[in-house]
């Protein structure tokens, strides 16, 4: 089923072309009581993806909290019950990680999954760094580097770049200079997560792809305006970022940008479940009305209803129309049944609405 290839918002602008890829994000959340249950959930709510046709699904990742901490484990696990859903991370904050250990961890699991991983990665200190560095980084807490060099030095490691000057043998022991396993089609399919003209503008420049999400910082809509001047308006601010990301990167209008708006269609939910759902998006609303603290971030407004209204407002998303690739979000809180039903409808509606074709 395809959907309308050309439709026109309010204005009189052209729609996004159809949607070519689906995909679906979750936190993954657990009970502290038994934290097995939550994560055989989200294992069973990948395989519900691949079943329904989704070309993909993502995993958050929680530190000290109660939801995937460790996503690139769940992936393996998850490589191991499908055969086709592509697997992400939305993201791994690489403040956290050593690059060269993460980059091996990641070649793994992508040639056990057979060429199904996508990492999405971002920067910055770790969150309540002061309170945990004691505990990550106890020698090296003041000396850590958590700008895009971070970044760049996984994307080497994961290229194939060198990670030492030796290499041969040793004794009965052969060494690489590079990390092994390398996976040769990993590199391509590693993404950054941002929400800044500046960091899309560093992931084109960079070679990545790039992840926007429901938040993103609240600046000028175009690249060099002053900052008093810019619109508050979370999709055209999207849209800036994308189109920045673009123009910096080799691969131009073609370099793969991904969405992940919060996006919960009610045509098979329940009396109740619509009611929860209506309650979730109107407690989140306000802070989707101005920037919020000194980093000015916004979000954007969660989208309930049925497919066709849902459809009909991201038709109308400057942000939307930018991309061909989703990987809506599902509600932090909400039950397992509730992401099934959220997840059905997306695959036998909203993804069909939106011009999405299940391959598979």
């Amino acid at each position: 089923m395809t959907g309308p290839q050309t439709v026109e918002n309010g204005a009189g602008a052209p729609a996004s072309k159809p949607l070519r890829k689906l995909g679906f994000l979750t936190i993954g959340l657990f009970d502290e009581a038994d934290p097995r249950r939550g994560h055989e959930s989200t294992l069973e709510i990948i395989e519900l993806g691949e079943r329904l046709g989704f070309d993909s699904a993502w995993l958050r990742h929680r530190h000290l909290q109660y939801g995937i901490s460790s996503p690139v484990a769940v992936m393996a696990a998850a490589s191991q019950r499908t055969s086709r859903i592509e697997l992400g991370t939305a993201v791994i904050p690489l403040g956290w990680e050593n690059p060269l250990r993460l980059a091996e961890d990641l070649a793994t699991v992508d040639l056990l999954s057979g060429g199904r991983v996508n990492p999405g990665v971002s920067v910055g200190p770790p969150m309540h760094y002061d309170t945990v560095k004691p505990a990550l980084y106890p020698d090296t807490a003041d000396a850590e580097d958590f700008s895009f060099e971070r970044v760049r030095r996984l994307l080497g490691f994961v290229r194939g770049e060198a990670a030492t000057d030796f290499s041969g043998t040793e004794g009965f022991e052969v060494f690489s200079d590079r990390v092994q396993p390398h996976s040769p089609g990993l590199g391509a399919r590693m993404w950054y997560g941002g929400g800044s003209l500046r960091s899309a503008r560093w992931a084109g420049e960079n070679g990545m792809n790039f992840l926007t999400s429901s938040v993103v910082k609240a600046e000028p809509t175009e690249p060099g305006a002053a900052a008093t001047s810019g619109t508050v308006d979370f999709a055209e601010i999207q849209r800036s970022q994308i189109r920045e990301f673009r123009a910096h990167h080799p691969d131009g209008e073609r370099a793969r940008v991904s969405q992940g708006l919060v996006v919960i269609p009610t045509d098979s939910a329940s009396a109740e479940q619509r009611a929860k759902y209506e309650a979730y998006a109107a407690k989140r609303l306000p802070r989707t009305t101005a920037p919020q603290g000194a980093g000015r971030v916004l979000f954007a407004p969660d989208l309930v209803g049925t497919s066709a209204e849902i459809a009909e407002r991201l038709r109308a998303h400057a942000g939307f129309r930018e991309v061909d690739e989703v990987a809506f979000a599902l509600p932090f809180t909400f039950e397992h049944e509730d992401d099934v039903q959220i997840l059905t409808d997306i695959a036998t509606k909203l993804g069909p609405a939106l011009g999405w074709e299940r391959v598979g």
